[in-house]
This record gives C-alpha cells, sequence and structure tokens, in this order.
C-alpha cells in the first residue's frame, strides 16, 4: 500500500511542476479539434444539393465496364491535396457524391445525390456511356419519411458494410461474372434489384454509396498496399528496418550459430545469401494469382467509399426476410483468398454494445440511438472518418445500370429510347 501511495505523490508531485504547460496543450488540442469540426460543417452546410434520376431503354445491353468508365471520369472532384488555408480557415474537405439504389412498393430507382457543382460533371459522365438515358431533377425520396426514425409508425434496420480485409485486397468484379455467350452471362446486381422488385405495401430497401476521390500512387492506402505487396515477395519495406537491438540480436545469434557449426563448416558471416534467398522464394500459383488481383487494384483509380443499407417498413408488418436477401448477395463478391464485404457490426442496428450487455435496462435506448444514428447517416449522406477503398473496377460491381439481361418486373425503365427528329423535317413557323 505504502508504495502505492508513494507512486501516486510522485505523479502529483511531476504535475505540479508541469501543469502549467501539460494543462494549456491539452486545451489547445480540444480547442482545435472543436473548431476544425465547426468550421467543417460550416463548410458543408453551405453546399447545395442535387437529387438525379437514372432510367435507360430497357433494351440497353451494356456491361458494367461502362459505369466503371463513369466513375473514372467523376475521379476528377477529387482536388490532390487541400491548400492548408482552405482547409483550416475555411474548413474546406474533399467533395463528394452518393450513388443510390431504392426498392419500394411501386418499382426499383437509381439515385446520384451531388453538390450541384458537379451536376453537369455526372450528367456528361453518364451520357458518354449511356447515350439514351434519362436523367431527370426530382425531390429527394428521404424527405418523404419523418426526420427521427425509428418512430411509432416506422422501424428500421440499417448496418454499413466494409471491407474484411485491408484495402488493397479485391473483392470479386464483374469480369468473374462475364461470358462471351450472352445468354451465360451474369449481372451480380441481379439478387439485389430482384429482392427490391419483391417488396410490397410500405417495405424500403435503401442501398447508398457516398464516394470521394482516393488520391494518387502517394495515398496512405497505396502505401501500404505496396508494403503487403514487398513482404510477400520477400523484399524489405520502409516499416521493416530494424531498430538498433534488433541488429544487436542478429548479430550475437549469428556468432552463436557459426560457433557451433565451426567443427563441420567454415564460418560464414556474409547475411546477404540469406536475403537472397528469402527474396527470391518461390511463389504457388495461388500466390502469384494474389499478387497479380492486388497489383491490378492499385493501378487502378479509386475512391473511398461508405456503404450504406437500410431496410424500412411499418412496424406492424417489419419483417427481417428481405434483411437477409440483400445481405446475402453481398456474399457473391468474396473471394476467400483475397477479400470481402461484410457488416459493420460498430453500426449493425441489431449488434448489442457492451453498454447494453452491462445493464440490459438500457438496452431498448442503445438499439434505439444506433439506429437514429445511422438513419441520420443516411439521410445526410455523411461521409464517415473510417471508409473503405475501392477501385473503379469494384464500385461499377457494386453499383452499375443493370442490363436487359436482369428482367425484375418492378425495374423502373424508360419504355421506349429517345430518337432525334429525321433531316429535312419540314418547320411550319407562324
Amino acid at each position: 500500500m505504502s508504495v502505492l501511495l508513494g507512486i501516486i505523490n510522485s505523479i502529483l508531485e511531476v504535475f505540479n511542476y508541469t501543469f502549467w504547460f501539460v494543462v494549456p496543450v491539452i486545451l489547445f488540442f480540444l480547442f482545435w479539434d472543436y473548431r476544425m469540426k465547426y468550421i467543417q460543417d460550416k463548410y458543408i452546410a453551405k453546399i447545395k444539393w442535387v437529387t438525379l434520376e437514372l432510367r435507360v431503354p430497357k433494351e440497353v445491353f451494356k456491361t458494367p465496364k461502362a459505369m466503371e468508365q463513369v466513375f473514372a471520369s467523376l475521379h476528377a472532384i477529387y482536388s490532390f491535396g487541400i491548400k492548408g488555408h482552405d482547409r483550416y480557415f475555411k474548413g474546406k474537405v474533399e467533395p463528394w457524391m452518393s450513388f443510390e439504389m431504392v426498392g419500394r412498393g411501386g418499382g426499383v430507382h437509381f439515385y446520384v445525390r451531388t453538390p450541384v457543382d458537379f451536376r453537369n460533371l455526372v450528367e456528361s459522365a453518364i451520357f458518354a456511356q449511356y447515350p439514351s438515358a434519362e436523367i431527370n431533377e426530382v425531390d429527394d425520396y428521404v424527405d418523404f419519411f419523418p426526420i427521427i426514425m425509428p418512430n411509432n409508425d416506422y422501424e428500421i434496420w440499417g448496418t454499413d458494410f466494409i471491407l474484411s480485409k485491408e484495402d488493397v485486397y479485391p473483392i470479386k468484379t464483374y469480369p468473374y461474372f462475364e461470358d462471351k455467350d450472352k445468354e451465360k452471362r451474369l449481372d451480380p446486381l441481379a439478387p439485389i434489384v430482384e429482392a427490391m422488385s419483391k417488396l410490397k405495401g410500405n417495405e424500403n430497401i435503401w442501398l447508398q454509396f457516398i464516394i470521394k476521390g482516393a488520391g494518387d500512387a502517394t495515398h496512405k492506402w497505396k502505401k501500404k498496399g505496396e508494403e503487403i505487396i514487398d513482404k510477400m515477395l520477400g523484399k524489405e519495406t520502409k516499416g521493416s528496418k530494424k531498430g538498433v537491438f534488433a541488429v544487436i540480436s542478429e548479430e550475437i545469434g549469428l556468432w552463436i550459430g557459426n560457433f557451433f557449426k565451426a567443427s563441420y563448416e567454415l564460418p560464414n558471416w556474409d547475411k546477404s545469401v540469406e536475403k537472397k534467398e528469402s527474396s527470391s522464394k518461390n511463389l504457388s500459383h495461388g500466390e502469384q494469382d494474389k499478387l497479380k488481383a492486388m497489383e491490378n487494384k492499385l493501378s487502378q483509380l479509386s475512391f473511398e467509399a461508405v456503404i450504406r443499407f437500410i431496410y424500412i417498413d411499418k412496424k406492424d408488418t417489419f419483417s427481417r426476410a428481405h434483411i437477409s436477401s440483400v445481405t446475402g448477395a453481398f456474399k457473391q463478391f468474396a473471394y476467400i483468398h483475397l477479400n470481402s464485404v461484410k457488416a459493420n457490426l460498430e453500426t449493425l442496428t441489431g449488434k448489442n454494445t457492451w453498454l447494453a450487455n452491462l445493464f440490459p435496462i438500457y438496452k431498448k435506448r442503445v438499439e434505439f440511438a444506433r439506429k437514429r444514428k445511422i438513419w441520420d447517416n443516411y439521410r445526410l449522406r455523411i461521409m464517415l472518418p473510417k471508409t473503405c477503398v475501392f477501385s473503379v473496377e469494384e464500385l461499377a460491381t457494386l453499383y452499375h445500370i443493370p442490363s436487359a439481361m436482369v428482367e425484375a418486373p418492378k425495374l423502373r425503365r424508360l419504355e421506349a429510347k429517345k430518337g432525334e427528329p429525321p433531316e429535312g423535317l419540314p418547320i411550319e413557323t407562324i
């Protein structure tokens, strides 16, 4: 006990001599964080948004490759680094936009929620790949629901989806589902669209893909990916440089090894041979495929993304059957040896927290708080600090305009393709 008191007294004594410096530093960082959040919220509140609905004719046979080119064009929103003055004094943040799939009793809809400043960019990128598409400005569909959810009338369930491994590992993309024979070609969105087409009454399935540019080769996720690849190849990375104690331990180990082998083998003080053998190790076919897949992802334009899923229905008819249909559909993008998409347990509304487990009386309050949070995040299209990085190929796999092969009955399409008037059409002037 006396030892513990002595430690406490020592800590108090040190604090007594240093508080005049420590306390102001702590207060400064707290103030700086609060100030940054304030000016960033103020900047974001000034952004004007527009909601666009996408529709294409029935006979369009475009593959997800077309949507990949759309996302590649939209990478132009990336600023390649916000200037210090704009970031710290104006609160400027990287711009983002949201691509959304909405299923309800009346049909399946595709939307883009974008800042007004990027509307022309979005429309030109889409028309370039889908010339016969129709893009209309519509009212934001979330405004047809109460601001506070869940409530006495509606119940919700939701979660964010994240990658199960590091960002450099890719998921299964649309080339895997394609076949030279059109009859055998699969659309990875078909299961999700079919689930949305079976909704009735007040049932709603909403999927949201919020994206912002992930940057060039200097971005931290690419540096991390390159380190993982170098490690697989046996190369020494910047993060693998040895400290003083590691070097000394290695030298002692080498000396001991040579000492015991001296009776039958000449001492070898050259460690380069061992490094050469480790760097030139033979990779299995699986490891080679893994390297190719990761290098392919690193070579593409990429976006930081938040994938959000919400299911809404009246309380008296709420059913979890449709939830499993959507979460199960994401399983098809999984590569066991690479990556997969999974529910983020930190945002899952049905997941009990430690607080709920510790105090069961607060379980309903904790669950309501989670549901309210994910509803607000969806409604306001909030880009969370924790994101995953997807290449344009991966994004196009997860979100694209379904081709004519998807025959979901409630998928909203144009009944006829737009056409230009014939040349030489007489025009009567009044």
